[in-house]
C-alpha cells in the first residue's frame, strides 16, 4: 500500500535515498516500500525501543501526580478501578501491536488510521492525537509541583502554599514546567543518541525505584488489604469508579510510543509489538502495587493529607523524611524522563503528518537536520504549545485537573480512531491487509508477524466499546470534578470544549485547502 496523503499534498519524497546512519537496509527497504526515504537514524534497540513506552507511561510520575484525584472521590475502593482500566488498555495494547508490526512507520496513530480507513479520517485522528500530546507534554510538566516542593522549600519559587490545588502552588507549578520543557526542548534537538540514553538511563532509575518504593510500602503497611474495598469519597460507589477511573487512565496511556519510534528502531515488525505490550505490563503491574502500597501504608486514610498530598505524604511520614525525599528526587527524574518521551513522541507525530503535506508549514516541519538527524521545528512546536497550556495554571488551580483530564480524552479519541476502522476491516473480512512494503507475513528475522488470531475480533469489539465509554466518561463536565469552587463554568466544560474546539479548527483548516487546492486546478 501506498502512502495516503490527501489530493492537494505533495507525494513523500522518493524512496531509498537520504538513508539514515545505523539503519539495517531490510528496515530501509520495508520503509522504502511505505513511500519513505529512510531519514531518521535507525539506532534504537529493544530497550530503547521499550524505554520510550515505558517513560511515556511513567508510572513514578503519573500515580504520585493523580493518586490524590482518586483518593479524593473514591476513598480506597478506587484501587479497583486501576485493574479495570489496565485491562481494557491491554486490549487496545493488542490491537496495536498488530499494527505495529504491519506498519512500522513514525506517526504510527495517525499513519494506522490512514491506512485503515483513508485520509479524512486518518487526518483527523492524527491532529487530536499531536494536539492531545501537546496537552500530555504540559501535564506531566506540571508534575514536577507534586515532588520538588516535598523535596527543598527553594522549589516553591512562588511563596505560599506548595499544594498543585492552590493558587500558589499553581503559579509555581508553570514556573517549574516551563524550565523543565526549556531543558527537554534542548534534548529532544540534540541527537538520538542523547535522547535514547537519557531515556535509558532515565528509565532504569525509575524502574529500580518504583520496585524500591513498592517493597519499603510494603514493609510499613498499618493495615491489610481488605482497606480497598472501603468507600470513603466525594461519591459512592458508582462515582468511585467512573471518577477515581481517572487515576489508572491518565497512567496507562502512551505505550503506542514504541510504534512511534519504529523508524529509528532496528527490527521495528518485532520489537514494536512486544515492548508496546511489555511497556503496558510493567508499568500496569508495577503502578497496582504502588496504589496498593500506598493504601496500606499511609499513616491515616482520613485526615484530609492523602486525598490534598498523595502519595508524597506516604513516603514522607511512612519512611522518614531522608529515604522519603531520596525517593521523591527518583520520581522527579521519571517525571523529566516522561516528560522527555512525551515530546518526542508529539515530535515524531507533527514530523510524520508534515512529511505528507498535510501540516501547515510542512515543509519546515518536515526537516530533519543531516547533522543530528533529528526532526528540529516539530520539536520546537511542541515544546513551545506545551509552555503555552503550562501558562494557563497561572490563571486558576482548576487548570491542572482540567488540563490531565482534557489530554487523556483526546489520546483516547484518537485511540479510537485506529481501533474502530479496524473493527470495520475485520467485520469486512479485510484483515489482515496486504502489505505493500514487501515485508510479506514475517518480520525481519523470518518469523509470523504479532497476531491475535482468531481472538482478533472479539479483542477489537472490546477495545472499542471500552475507549468510547472512557472517552465519554472523561469528558463528562462534572462540576465538581473540574469546578469543585464554582464560579469557572469554562474549566467545568474545558475539555469538551477544548476538543470540540481541535475538531473545528481542523475543520476549517481542511475545508480552506480544499479550496486553494481547487483555486490552483482551475
Amino acid at each position: 500500500m501506498s502512502v495516503t496523503t490527501d489530493p492537494a499534498s505533495p507525494s513523500p519524497a522518493s524512496p531509498g535515498v537520504g538513508a539514515g546512519s545505523g539503519s539495517g537496509p531490510d528496515d530501509d527497504r520495508s520503509l522504502a516500500g511505505f513511500g519513505y526515504p529512510q531519514e531518521l537514524r535507525r539506532q534504537m534497540g529493544r530497550y530503547a525501543s521499550f524505554a520510550a513506552g515505558f517513560s511515556f507511561i511513567s508510572v513514578l510520575t503519573t500515580v504520585f501526580q493523580f493518586f490524590s484525584l482518586g483518593y479524593s472521590f473514591g476513598g480506597p475502593l478506587f484501587f479497583w478501578t486501576w485493574p479495570a482500566v489496565f485491562i481494557g488498555q491491554l486490549l487496545v495494547a493488542a490491537c496495536f501491536a498488530e499494527l505495529a508490526a504491519r506498519y512500522p512507520i513514525s506517526g504510527a496513530i495517525y499513519q494506522w488510521s490512514s491506512r485503515l480507513s483513508g485520509p479524512v479520517v486518518g487526518w483527523f485522528t492524527g491532529w487530536v492525537m499531536v494536539i492531545g500530546q501537546v496537552v500530555v507534554v504540559a501535564a506531566a510538566a506540571l508534575a514536577l509541583q507534586v515532588v520538588l516542593p516535598a523535596i527543598w522549600s527553594g522549589f516553591q519559587l512562588i511563596g505560599g502554599d506548595p499544594a498543585p490545588t492552590t493558587p500558589t502552588g499553581a503559579a509555581n507549578a508553570a514556573l517549574l514546567a516551563l524550565g523543565l520543557l526549556a531543558l527537554t526542548t534542548v534534548v529532544n534537538v540534540l541527537d538520538n543518541r542523547v535522547m535514547s540514553a537519557v531515556n535509558r538511563v532515565g528509565v532504569t532509575a525509575e524502574v529500580i525505584g518504583a520496585l524500591l518504593i513498592v517493597l519499603l510500602l510494603f514493609t510499613h503497611a498499618e493495615r491489610g488489604a481488605t482497606v480497598t474495598f472501603q468507600t470513603g469519597g466525594q461519591g459512592g460507589p458508582i462515582g468511585a469508579l467512573l471518577v477515581g477511573s481517572f487515576t489508572a487512565a491518565y497512567v496507562l496511556i502512551g505505550f503506542d510510543s514504541a510504534g512511534e519510534m519504529s523508524e529509528e528502531t532496528r527490527d521495528p515488525r518485532r520489537t514494536a509489538p512486544r515492548t508496546i505490550l511489555g511497556a503496558l505490563a510493567a508499568a500496569g503491574t508495577l503502578g497496582g502495587l504502588l496504589l496498593l502500597g500506598g493504601l496500606l501504608a499511609a499513616p491515616s486514610l482520613f485526615d484530609g493529607r492523602l486525598a490534598a498530598e498523595g502519595l508524597g505524604y506516604v513516603l514522607t511520614s511512612s519512611l522518614g523524611d531522608g529515604v522519603g525525599k531520596a525517593l521523591l528526587a527518583d520520581v522527579a527524574v521519571a517525571i523529566a524522563v516522561a516528560t522527555l518521551a512525551i515530546q518526542t513522541a508529539g515530535t515524531r507525530m507533527l514530523f510524520s503528518m508534515a512529511r505528507d503535506g498535510v501540516l501547515p508549514c510542512s515543509a519546515r516541519l518536515a526537516k530533519v537536520s543531516p547533522r543530528t538527524g533529528m526532526p528540529f521545528a516539530p520539536a520546537v512546536v511542541v515544546g513551545v504549545l506545551a509552555a503555552a497550556l503550562a501558562l494557563l495554571n497561572l490563571a486558576s488551580p482548576e487548570a491542572f485537573v482540567a488540563i490531565g483530564t482534557t489530554c487523556i480524552a483526546m489520546l483516547y479519541l484518537a485511540y479510537a480512531g485506529v481501533t474502530t476502522p479496524m473493527l470495520v476491516r475485520r467485520l469486512r473480512g479485510q484483515w489482515p491487509p496486504a502489505d505493500a512494503s514487501g515485508g510479506g507475513d514475517v518480520d525481519e528475522r523470518g518469523r509470523p508477524l504479532f497476531s491475535l488470531g482468531r481472538w482478533g475480533l472479539p479483542v477489537n469489539v472490546l477495545a472499542v466499546c471500552y475507549g468510547l465509554f472512557m472517552t465519554v466518561n472523561l469528558a463528562w463536565p462534572r462540576a465538581g470534578v473540574y469546578d469543585p469552587e464554582g464560579g469557572h463554568w469554562y474549566f467545568q466544560w474545558f475539555t469538551v470544549l477544548f476538543v470540540g474546539g481541535v475538531v473545528v479548527v481542523g475543520a476549517v483548516y481542511r475545508w480552506r485547502r480544499g479550496v486553494a487546492s481547487e483555486a490552483v486546478r482551475t
